[in-house]
């Protein structure tokens, strides 16, 4: 897309956002399941270690509840799990780019591809990203979340939103970000990355609203 006409595009979409939001109540979706209690053991992966965010961070991401934990097969494979979920109340925070994120703690994104995931629970669009830093090498997978819609962008994400808002009066979105240290070869990292999608995708919809 021409990057004028994308910038049109965007603050056309941010106009009509604070439209729906002066038109809309908000209300904060039902949230029974706390991610705390998200189960520690997956088929073969195991969490091993549980990352508790400082009230900084917590200041600049504003989730409404979040879960960053390192999962561990039994053949060694490490990967990390990241999920945010803000449920469109007033004290939770928009979903952070990781196009903006990333770069900004010191990440340089060496390739970037939209791809589609088959699931008997539907189709997950999702990112798949190669970063470094340093000497390391990370590859992510990510996308946003909207009820049970998987979206890629954060184009997807605002219309969905707006959509959802006008008809649903909800404002709620998730944030899913899955990482895997790259010791060797990019494609087998790539390919554990997206059987841990697959594993824990079921999962997850059982924890975010619908």
């Amino acid at each position: 897309m021409i990057p004028g006409v994308r910038f049109i595009l965007y603050y056309l979409l941010l106009i009509v956002t604070m439209g729906c939001m002066l038109l809309t109540v908000r209300k904060s979706a039902p949230h029974t399941n706390p991610l705390a209690y998200f189960p520690t053991i997956c088929r073969d992966w195991r969490m091993t270690s549980q990352e508790h965010f400082s009230d900084d961070i917590l200041a600049v991401l504003k989730p409404t509840d979040y879960l960053s934990r390192r999962y561990e097969a039994g053949n060694g494979t490490r990967i990390g799990l990241y999920i945010g979920y803000h449920d469109g109340g007033r004290a939770s925070g928009d979903i952070h780019s990781p196009k903006n994120c990333l770069p900004g703690s010191g990440w340089q994104q060496l390739s970037s591809e939209r791809i589609i995931i088959k699931n008997a629970l539907g189709p997950i669009n999702l990112v798949q990203a190669v970063y470094q830093k340093g000497e390391n090498r990370e590859l992510f997978l990510y996308w946003f979340q909207v009820q049970e819609k998987t979206m890629s962008d954060e184009y997807s994400l605002k219309v969905t939103g707006i959509i959802n808002s006008i008809m649903h009066g909800r404002t709620e979105s998730s944030f899913i970000r899955i990482s895997v240290p790259i010791d060797g070869d990019e494609h087998d990292a790539a390919a554990t990355g997206l059987r841990f999608v697959r594993d824990v995708y079921p999962l997850i919809r059982e924890f975010l609203p619908v």
